[in-house]
């Protein structure tokens, strides 16, 4: 029977539900107590791609959040409904950005440092490898988005990512934190650079 509050008794933080625990999550579901929904990589285990999750779809993502499989969480706009401005997404604050990762709002994705913690080198962030890299970018570690080429796979010819490719220099990078992100754990950098190398054929620019 649902308790005053329309949930399940055991589940309701308010009626301090046996399922609740010291910090406020669903027992099973929290890190800090070892649930056992939490998998050896710090994830729930359904959303794990390196357990083999039931939520990944076939094109490695959490399937409700998958464009390709048209997960539930997908708006008509292609994007994350909580995410998209259009709709009017819950996970969007008032300066029209991804509210967990806006400095303005005090997000909770945001670090003392003022970065995006899953990828600060200071905060010692479980995304960044042991060569100081997201590890699912890294070469040496063999990560997930980087191809049996040795290059990103979204940026591979041979794997049938974008054939155009120039070469920058950069003089400064900035990662931006953009409301209009589409999927997690990307982010929009921005770069001050001149061309060092352009596509073949192409004019060479400075």
């Amino acid at each position: 029977m649902p308790c005053p509050h329309g949930r399940r008794r055991d589940r309701c933080k308010e009626c301090g539900g046996s399922s609740i625990c010291e910090h406020g999550r669903q027992r099973s579901q929290c890190k800090e107590c070892g649930g056992s929904s939490i998998c050896e990589h710090g994830r729930q285990r359904s959303d794990c791609k390196e357990c083999g999750g039931s939520s990944i779809c076939e094109h490695g993502r959490q399937r409700r959040r998958c464009k390709g499989c048209g997960g539930s969480s997908i708006c008509e706009h292609g994007r994350e409904r909580n995410r998209c401005k259009e709709c009017g997404g819950s996970g969007i604050c008032e300066h029209g950005r991804v509210r967990w990762r806006c400095k303005d709002c005090g997000g909770s994705g945001i670090c003392e440092h003022g970065r995006v913690r899953r990828i600060c080198k200071e905060c010692g962030s479980s995304s960044l490898c042991e060569y100081g890299r997201e590890r699912c970018r890294c070469k040496d570690c063999g990560g997930s988005s980087v191809c049996e080429h040795g290059r990103r796979r979204d940026r591979c010819k041979e794997c049938g990512g974008s054939e155009h490719v120039v070469v920058l220099e950069a003089t400064e990078v900035e990662v931006v934190l953009d409301g209009d992100e589409e999927e997690p754990g990307e982010e929009l950098t921005t770069i001050q650079a001149h061309v060092v190398a352009g596509p073949r054929g192409g004019k060479r620019k400075r």
